[in-house]
């Protein structure tokens, strides 16, 4: 069960994300890019360590 609902939540996910980005692409440059760039791998370790205490504690 749990497997479907993060498919059908990737899926809403992507129908949202890639016309947004579709949008915006061209507005967003280099600069934009690498903006945001710097904030891709703080919320990966963020994301695992969150995942990791959920693990431990179930």
């Amino acid at each position: 069960m749990n497997i479907f609902v993060i498919l059908i939540s990737l899926v809403i996910a992507l129908v949202i994300i890639i016309p947004l980005l579709e949008k915006y692409q061209s507005k967003m440059g280099l600069e934009g890019a690498t903006k945001y760039s710097k904030y891709i791998w703080p919320l990966v370790m963020i994301s695992l360590v969150v995942q990791l205490i959920y693990v431990l504690v179930n």
